[in-house]
C-alpha cells in the first residue's frame, strides 16, 4: 500500500519561480524607477522582446 503522506518536500518547479520572483523584487527595490519591460525580460531569462508583447501594468499606490 502507497503511503499518501510520503511526498517530497522539494519542489524543483517552485523553487526556480520563487528565485525568479525574488529577483524581480530586489531588483525593483533597488531600482529609482519603474523597470522597463526589457530589464524585466533580462531578469527572467527571456531573449529580445516581441513586437506583439505588451507591458507590464503599472500597480499604482493607494491613497487612502
Amino acid at each position: 500500500m502507497d503511503d499518501q503522506l510520503n511526498v517530497p518536500l522539494e519542489d524543483a518547479e517552485l523553487l526556480a519561480e520563487v528565485e525568479l520572483t525574488t529577483n524581480l523584487i530586489i531588483a525593483a527595490s533597488e531600482s529609482d524607477r519603474t523597470l522597463s519591460q526589457a530589464a524585466i525580460d533580462r531578469l527572467l531569462g527571456l531573449g529580445e522582446p516581441h513586437e506583439s508583447s505588451r507591458p507590464i501594468p503599472i500597480q499604482k499606490a493607494r491613497t487612502d
